[in-house]
């Protein structure tokens, strides 16, 4: 096996189809189905910050993911880029 290559392990070769999902996987998949992102999305780009001369602004999408989770979870500003963060689950729906 090369360097760049992962030895195949059990979970990553058949039974991920058993896991159960979590519940906060279920939330977000809910969430997913059920927020129009596209079109949230639409309403607030015009008035968001364009990338200047500072630094690069975060993608509308991620903040407003993130917004929502920080809402849904109650949590504060501060925990939530962390909070989001500390699971793939939570992670990959932030974009």
């Amino acid at each position: 096996m090369g360097w760049g290559m992962k030895q195949l392990t059990l979970a990553t070769v058949g039974f991920e189809r058993y896991a159960k999902p979590t519940r906060r996987a279920a939330f977000l998949a809910e969430m997913e189905r059920v927020v129009p992102w596209s079109a949230l999305c639409g309403l607030i780009a015009p008035f968001y910050p364009k990338p200047g001369d500072g630094r690069p602004p975060v993608g509308v999408e991620r903040m407003l993911r993130l917004y929502f989770l920080q809402q849904w979870f109650n949590l504060s500003d501060p925990a939530g880029p962390p909070a989001s963060n500390s699971s793939g689950v939570s992670a990959g729906s932030a974009g």
